[in-house]
């Protein structure tokens, strides 16, 4: 069985962070490839596998902002190639700009919850008298990758079309590639990675008999990221302190 290995990294790097803790060190030189292969063997029951395609699908992060961040990104990148823990790279947009919104915080749920004034800070009419109802508007730069779902879903459309894979694995947990997918599934068995502390998007799901059936669906765990890492020190690339 030829799989395809189709990996959002921003999703995926986001949600370790969210699983391991953002001061853990030890899961973040990621080798993609051992990953894939420890997913496949612990959540699912296909037979025979081989990787025929492993597409990252990724950003490059702004300078500007983070050139520190520039710098690891670019290094564990070129890690990726040089230990041929993938065979394609491909690039989506990193965008800067800046947003207004209403100031909010997040409720029991996680949801946002639009802060209102109260004394000790309330706002004031015009003819003098407390305004509760009126809305805190903040301007904040914002940061935000995109096109990563887009490659993903590209990538997997050609593959599948083209016979190039017989099965599809996908580490994402980006509600936006619920159509490509669900389509795929009357082509190929396709696996689903929720790369995330959270709930596996509603949108993703289905049944392991949908279309051609055998699909499955998984939260990655811990252990498999810490499990699945590139040799620390070789050809002159060196694992990012703190990683």
């Amino acid at each position: 069985m030829r799989v395809g290995v189709y990996v959002d990294g921003f999703n995926l790097y986001y949600g370790g962070r969210g699983i391991c803790g953002r001061s853990i060190k030890g899961w973040k030189w990621l080798d993609i490839r051992a990953l894939s292969i420890a997913l496949i063997k612990n959540h699912s029951h296909w037979q025979n596998v081989s990787l025929e395609r492993v597409v990252f699908c990724t950003a490059r992060v702004s300078g500007a902002f983070d050139q520190d961040g520039q710098h690891r990104q670019d290094v564990y990148l070129r890690a990726l190639k040089l230990y041929n823990s993938v065979d394609e790279i491909s690039f989506g947009n990193y965008v800067s700009r800046i947003s207004l919104a209403p100031l909010a915080t997040p409720n029991k749920k996680g949801k946002p919850q639009i802060t209102k004034p109260s004394w000790p800070i309330m706002i004031k009419t015009g003819l003098g008298g407390d305004d509760p109802s009126a809305v805190f508007m903040a301007s904040v730069a914002r940061r935000e990758e995109k096109g990563s779902d887009v490659n993903v879903a590209s990538h997997l459309l050609i593959d599948v079309i083209d016979k190039r894979i017989d099965a599809a694995l996908i580490i994402s947990n980006d509600s936006d590639l619920a159509f490509p997918i669900k389509s795929m599934r009357s082509r190929v068995p396709v696996g689903m990675i929720n790369p995330t502390a959270s709930q596996t998007a509603g949108r993703l799901k289905g049944t392991p008999m949908d279309g051609v059936g055998g699909h499955w669906w998984a939260r990655l765990g811990a252990s498999e990221l810490f499990e699945s890492q590139l040799p620390q020190n070789s050809g002159g690339l060196t694992k990012p302190a703190h990683w």
